[in-house]
């Protein structure tokens, strides 16, 4: 990967710009420059054919001042330890700026998901969490479903883990089935807290929301619920793609029925009504809110001055770049940060992680308003924020997340 594009490196300039600004003390800032613990080790599993396979996993614990650390684990065959390093340190400011008590994590497995089956993952799960058990857990850190994992791999993890300590530890994992004690709502927490802050940001940017042209790069779980809910709330989805194909209607694209077809054929093509364009001529289509919901890396100085959309809501980790945030800047485009923009899922993970611990269960209604009430609050408090420092949005939510955590780190006589 080009250094350009390091999303650690990113990852740091973000950090670094929000320093600067904030005038951050150099220990402070050196500190969380760097992740506290990174653990790479190779994990051996017997394959379906009785051969034996290696796969490289990783761990990443970036800060855990404010309290465990917590993040997903993706299952992918372009894994890296720079983007692990880069999404812990993303947690770390997402859980911070919607201030709930958690530190930063991340964790990933080198190898293809849609390559193995359902018992090789199983293996592959239940070796990751033999590999870390003394490492993760409910006070120290806890994982969550990311890319090509979910609620089954979290009940194969889980299981691992209460049959090495002994215990049932329902709150060292979240994203788990509701059978062994998820959330209402988890499934559709990321999505819905899309939905939240894209409808906060066209309040603030004085677009109507009913009638308003959107296009999701991405239709997987967080692009197809947010797809759902920006529907609902009367918004017009002209386009949506998968890795294989994108499609695009100009008077709108009917959810609930290509959320079906999805479903059932597993791919986006050939939706009937609908025209197949590239990802990247979705990214270039002239809408009110674009929503990259895939990988990282999308916008980028290349493609920067192509965009028409007045909110980018950044749905994904990382899609966009330093140099195309100031050209969005100079623009006027307003991009919601990934590590706000995203924070749904994170929140009800604690939800979630809170219910297990005292074995006490809230309903979805329940949950879907404090979701709201904790994501509309982190919303405003940027928004000011930036209005205030006359920055960007991103370097608003950076030096309201960086604070707390660095406030944290001072009184625990770290730094």
């Amino acid at each position: 990967m080009a250094g350009e594009l390091n999303p650690f490196k990113i990852a740091q300039k973000q950090l670094d710009d929000a320093a600067k600004i904030m005038k951050l003390e150099k220990g402070v800032h050196k500190f969380l420059r760097e992740p506290m613990r990174v653990f790479e080790f190779d994990l051996e599993i017997k394959m379906d054919s009785g051969k034996k396979k290696k796969f490289k996993g990783f761990r990443v614990q970036y800060n855990d001042a404010r309290g465990p650390c917590k993040g997903g684990i993706r299952y992918h065959p372009e894994e890296t330890l720079d983007t692990v390093k880069a999404l812990a340190a993303w947690m770390t400011w997402k859980c911070a700026v919607v201030n709930i008590p958690f530190g930063g994590g991340k964790g990933g497995v080198i190898c293809n998901p849609k390559q193995m089956s359902k018992s090789e993952l199983e293996r592959l799960s239940r070796a990751y969490v033999r590999k870390l058990a003394d490492k993760i857990g409910s006070d120290k850190d806890i994982p969550a479903p990311d890319v090509y994992t979910d609620s089954q791999t979290m009940a194969w993890m889980l299981d691992e883990y209460e049959k090495i300590k002994g215990s049932h530890q329902p709150g060292m994992i979240t994203g788990k089935p509701l059978a062994l004690g998820g959330s209402e709502g988890r499934d559709a927490a990321t999505g819905r807290g899309v939905s939240i802050v894209v409808r906060e940001a066209a309040k603030n940017k004085g677009v109507r929301l009913k009638g308003a042209k959107v296009a999701i790069q991405g239709f997987g779980n967080v692009g197809k619920w947010a797809a759902i809910l920006l529907n609902e709330l009367g918004a017009r989805v002209i386009a949506v793609s998968d890795s294989r194909c994108a499609i695009y209607e100009p008077n709108g694209i009917d959810v609930e029925r290509v959320v079906a077809w999805k479903e059932k054929t597993g791919t986006l093509e050939g939706f009937e009504g609908t025209t197949c364009i590239t990802n990247e001529q979705l990214l270039e289509l002239d809408v009110d809110i674009l929503i990259p919901a895939a990988l990282e890396n999308q916008l980028t100085k290349d493609n920067a001055d192509r965009i028409k959309a007045k909110i980018i809501a950044e749905a994904a980790n990382g899609p966009t770049t330093p140099d195309a945030d100031k050209i969005f800047e100079k623009k006027g485009i307003l991009v919601i940060p990934d590590f706000l923009c995203n924070s749904g899922g994170v929140t009800v993970s604690y939800f979630e992680w809170v219910q297990g611990n005292d074995g006490y269960y809230w309903g979805e209604e329940e949950v879907n308003e404090k979701l709201d009430a904790i994501l509309t609050k982190a919303f405003i408090d940027v928004v000011s924020r930036m209005q205030s420092e006359k920055t960007s949005m991103r370097t608003a939510a950076y030096t309201i997340a960086v604070k707390r955590v660095a406030d944290a780190m001072k009184l625990r006589g770290w730094v």
